[in-house]
């Protein structure tokens, strides 16, 4: 039974929570405290999975609250509860709500969000990994990206195509505004898996206020270089699997969910690499010596891979389940049903595809890397298509490597 914290400086408010949230007694134990303070009280008394905080409040506001939880309770979900004209307060809660919901809010709402927060929580069946990954506030973007983005919203008329363009550079950014947009807090009737239409309804304001937070984004720092690990090569190589996805033999709807995976699918290497350096280090080492792709040796490790930790937080964050699906499974396409060419299997082409393909040269000589099951494809009935894949593939690569030179 998950256990469920709702806070808010309003005697009323908590009283409409009580009432239209009675039906999920049953499902949930729930708690209500009348401010940030109690809450903290509370928190010291009890264990909670989630707790759902409103933004504004006197003395300890609902930000403040949720920070406090992410250092001393990092792995409980957190949800803010903001009204729409409380945008600005939402924004400063970025960095440490997993999601975003608007008020009024009915039990639906909150159900769907909460459920949706926790859907992959089994998954996380080590509690100092789950406690690290719930304490992420930030994510390393490049240097060179969030200058350019920086420049381009100082702009007197920058565009929105301008924007999008450089935001697709970098995953740390796409995510983060994915992330905001798929949130209940805009009461959107269809989930978002579009980095274009996510910065269109965002609208160049907002981005502009989430970018220039300085505690949403870390500029990455080489100083944390980690040996046989590039920063740019993981980028480079994202960008590669999400352009392989964009012309593979599916439907539209198919490949612009498998092109946001296909960017996202390795930025729990992110998340690992600047968490966990030394687990990192060791993951990335033990597969050298011992010839097996990294995930193997994570799997070995820990139980999961960087494939999984970054699903889990996508989960928390509330991003479409197609794209969380395809992260977690893309080394293992094979634990899940299949009766056609869906996002899992496209994203796990992909993947292969651009390590045979690859945009820039490894920088670890020898690394091993997951190979193709011929059984897989006949199982999807594309055997005979990958071929022309790959032609496509590699085109798009020396595509890719054209563009990358015009920059230098």
């Amino acid at each position: 039974m998950k256990r469920v914290l709702f806070v808010d400086d309003e005697p009323r408010i908590l009283e409409d929570l009580r009432r239209i949230l009675a039906s999920q007694a049953g499902h949930w134990e729930m708690d209500f405290a009348s401010g940030g303070e109690e809450a903290i009280r509370l928190l010291g008394t009890k264990q909670f999975d989630v707790i759902v905080s409103d933004i504004r409040m006197p003395g300890m506001d609902g930000a403040e609250l949720l920070n406090t939880v992410c250092q001393k309770f990092p792995g409980m979900v957190r949800i803010i509860l903001s009204g729409q004209d409380e945008l600005e307060g939402a924004l400063r809660a970025v960095p440490v709500a997993h999601q975003f919901l608007t008020k009024p809010c009915d039990s639906a709402m909150l159900r769907v969000a909460i459920e949706r927060a926790t859907s992959l929580s089994t998954v996380m069946s080590n509690k100092l990994l789950e406690n690290m990954v719930g304490s992420v506030k930030d994510l390393p973007v490049l240097p060179r990206t969030f200058l350019s983005l920086r420049q381009a919203l100082a702009e007197h008329e920058v565009s929105t195509r301008k924007v999008v363009q450089i935001v697709e550079q970098d995953v740390a950014v796409s995510a983060k505004i994915l992330q905001l947009v798929n949130s209940a807090f805009f009461g959107l009737p269809r989930e978002i898996s579009s980095v274009q239409t996510a910065v269109t309804f965002l609208g160049i304001n907002m981005i502009q206020g989430l970018v220039l937070s300085t505690e949403v984004f870390q500029v990455f720092e080489k100083a944390k270089a980690i040996p046989g690990f590039s920063f740019e090569e993981l980028h480079a190589h994202s960008q590669e699997v999400a352009k392989i996805a964009g012309i593979s033999p599916a439907s539209a709807h198919t490949r612009e969910i498998a092109v946001v995976a296909g960017m996202l699918h390795d930025v729990g290497k992110l998340v690992l690499a600047t968490r966990s350096t030394k687990h990192f280090a060791r993951a990335l080492k033990g597969a050298l010596e011992e010839k097996k792709p990294m995930y193997a040796i994570e799997e070995e490790l820990i139980g999961v891979s960087h494939a999984e930790v970054w699903a889990y937080l996508l989960s928390l964050w509330g991003l479409p389940t197609p794209i969380v699906e395809a992260v977690a499974q893309h080394h293992h396409p094979e634990r899940i049903p299949h009766d056609a060419l869906d996002s899992v299997a496209i994203v796990h082409i992909s993947n292969w595809l651009a390590h045979e393909h690859p945009v820039r040269p490894p920088v670890s000589e020898g690394a091993v890397y997951q190979s193709l099951d011929p059984a897989f494809l006949d199982a999807l009935g594309i055997s005979g298509e990958i071929e022309v894949w790959g032609k496509k593939a590699e085109a798009a690569v020396q595509e890719m490597r054209g563009a990358q030179s015009a920059m230098r």
